[in-house]
C-alpha cells in the first residue's frame, strides 16, 4: 500500500500543468482529481466515509465528488503535497485492505497510461487485488465483469473461473475488472473479446 503511494508520488514531482490537467482513465476526472480522490480515501475515517454517504443519499458519484474537493488544492502542487501527507496513512475507511490496495494499483495506472509513465508493481501486490476483485463486487463490479471466463496471469500464480480463457499480465487483468477496456490490448484468449464487448456496452 504504502509503497505503491509513495511510488506514485514520486512519478508526479515534475509533472507539468497540462500534465496535470490530462483526462485519466478514470471517467469524468483528470490526473489531479485522481490525486485528490487517492488523498481522501487515506484521510477519512470509517464513521465520516458512513456520514458522507448518508448525505449523498447513497450515491458514489456524487459522495466521491464532494471527498475530492474537499482535498484537492488551490494548486496541483498543494494536491500533491496532500498527497504525500498520507503515503503512510491507513489504507482506506474500512477494513478491506485488498480493496483499498487495488484502489492504489487501478488509479495509479489510470494516471500512468495517459501520461506515458510505466510501472509494474510487485506480482504479489496485483496477485492479492486481482484475487479480492475477482471474487466480490465492492468498489467496482469485478467479479460480475468477469463472470463465465476463465482468468490466468501470464506473469504470476493468479487463475480463477472456467470458460473462455482471459489471459495476460496481472496488472492488466486487475485493470479489466476494474472497468478499463484499454487493459484488454494486453489480453489474450477468446475471452479478452467478451470482456472487451461487457465494457464497452457498460
Amino acid at each position: 500500500m504504502h509503497v505503491e503511494r509513495l511510488a506514485l508520488a514520486q512519478d508526479l514531482a515534475e509533472l507539468s500543468e497540462a500534465q496535470w490537467a490530462k483526462a485519466s482513465l478514470c471517467e469524468r476526472w483528470t490526473v489531479e482529481q485522481v490525486v485528490a480522490h487517492l488523498t481522501a480515501g487515506a484521510s477519512t475515517k470509517m464513521w465520516r466515509w458512513l456520514l458522507s454517504m448518508l448525505a449523498a443519499r447513497f450515491d458514489p458519484d456524487l459522495h466521491n465528488d464532494r471527498r475530492l474537493a474537499k482535498h484537492r488544492g488551490a494548486t496541483p502542487e498543494e494536491t500533491l503535497r496532500r498527497f504525500r501527507a498520507v503515503v503512510a496513512g491507513p489504507a482506506g475507511p474500512t477494513g478491506h485492505t485488498a480493496a483499498w490496495l487495488g484502489e492504489i494499483v487501478v488509479h495509479s495506472e489510470d494516471i500512468r497510461r495517459p501520461l506515458g509513465l510505466v510501472r509494474t508493481p510487485p506480482v504479489a501486490t496485483t496477485t492479492a487485488v486481482a484475487r479480492f476483485f475477482a471474487g466480490r463486487d465492492f468498489t467496482v463490479a469485478s467479479k460480475t465483469a468477469t463472470a463465465g471466463l476463465r482468468l490466468e496471469a501470464a506473469d504470476g500464480p493468479f487463475t480463477t473461473g472456467s470458460g473462455d480463457l482471459l489471459r495476460g499480465p496481472t496488472l492488466s487483468l486487475v485493470m479489466g475488472m476494474a472497468g478499463r477496456a484499454v487493459a484488454c490490448e494486453d489480453l489474450e484468449g477468446d475471452g479478452a473479446a467478451v470482456l472487451r464487448a461487457r465494457l464497452r456496452s457498460g
